[in-house]
């Protein structure tokens, strides 16, 4: 029998060598595995270095400010029962040519808070009342330190709205602490034109108009009735004050109150689960509109806390006006009505139900 008749492992010694160098001959499903193994660890690194890179763009979107630092040991106290007490600004600024266009923003420069709501969330977290502060209310502001260390004197009969561009949020903070005598737990500040992103986002928010809107400063232009508004449209009704009724910044509230309600529905009713696509969308527009105290300046703390509220109901949340009244000096401004106003924050205070009177305001006509 010749060599090559040999079956392998035949014909030869047991002392003869293997040759060395010899290729291993690898079958076709060998390879198809090895292949298929290859590709599934590049997909699971390319996933991992995906989701990573969203964790990161998403977390570095959300802008902190140290509330806690700026305000010192010289707070209100935090009582046992008074539940969450959040203090959220809708910053407006008209700068730029692409926020001038937005509507209203036309010889407006800087930044604004044209939106304050304190927003309480009583123990149990299953309903929530929102107090907004009128923009023109006139107000004490304590002396402030600014984000660049210079101290600020505190002044007396100023326009609540010019607190935040004067000073900054961490005073806004302090000016409601010290006129309501209410912890104020967290800050959050939303970005209006940044908002457009987010509404657009959820396909936009469904507004039932209560009364038509022909306004040349925005140019919104809705009849009475339901409306699904996209992001500009959206940004326009919140403008929106010199064609409705009085005409004052007072009515706009009410709109904004019902904006941001409505908001929080279509957000809730979002299948972000379902589709991991709209979910980043949404956050990404969230989250870069959003400015927070430095406690919820991360994904992780704002999710944790966005859990702690699960059910609180948007359609139960309570919305109520600091109760104010013209001013006797300047009519273009407001003052809070002391006894009223010390009821409503006393009520917010120990987590209690707020009184009917204190829900009036005679800048309304109510009482």
């Amino acid at each position: 029998m010749s060599q090559d008749d040999t079956t392998p492992g035949q014909g030869s010694s047991p002392e003869t060598p293997r040759r060395r160098g010899r290729k291993r001959v690898r079958t076709r499903g060998q390879r198809i595995r090895r292949v298929i193994l290859v590709s599934a660890l590049v997909l699971v690194l390319a996933a991992g270095g995906t989701a990573w890179w969203f964790w990161s763009h998403l977390n570095g979107n959300i802008k902190g400010v140290d509330i806690n630092k700026a305000l010192g040991e010289d707070r209100p106290e935090k009582l046992p029962t008074s539940g969450q007490n959040l203090l959220v600004l809708g910053s407006d600024s008209r700068a730029g040519a692409e926020n001038k266009e937005l509507g209203g923003g036309a010889g407006v420069s800087g930044a604004r808070s044209d939106t304050a709501l304190v927003v309480h969330i009583p123990e149990g977290r299953d309903k929530a009342v929102a107090v907004s502060i009128p923009r023109d209310t006139l107000v004490t502001r304590p002396d402030c330190t600014k984000g660049d260390g210079s101290t600020v004197a505190g002044k007396d009969r100023v326009m609540f709205n010019s607190v935040y561009s004067q000073v900054g949020p961490a005073c806004v903070v302090k000016t409601v602490e010290k006129m309501s005598g209410v912890r104020i737990d967290h800050y959050l500040e939303i970005n209006f034109a940044g908002f457009k992103g987010l509404v657009d986002a959820i396909g936009g928010v469904n507004i039932d108009v209560k009364e038509p809107i022909h306004d040349k400063k925005t140019g919104l232009n809705v009849d009475a009735g339901p409306h699904k508004f996209d992001g500009t449209e959206s940004l326009k009704f919140v403008r929106t004050r010199y064609s409705l009724s009085d005409g004052t910044d007072l009515s706009r509230i009410g709109l904004q109150q019902q904006f941001l309600m409505a908001l929080l529905k279509e957000v809730q009713s979002q299948d972000l689960l379902g589709s991991p696509t709209s979910a980043y969308k949404i956050a990404n527009s969230a989250t870069a509109a959003l400015t927070t105290d430095d406690e919820l300046a991360s994904l992780t703390s704002l999710a944790k806390f966005a859990r702690s509220m699960n059910g609180v109901n948007p359609d139960t949340m309570e919305t109520i006006m600091l109760p104010v009244e013209y001013d006797k000096i300047d009519h273009n401004r407001v003052v809070a009505v002391e006894s009223r106003a010390k009821a409503l924050w006393k009520a917010i205070r120990e987590d209690s139900p707020i009184p009917e009177s204190a829900k009036k305001s005679p800048a309304l006509g109510q009482g």
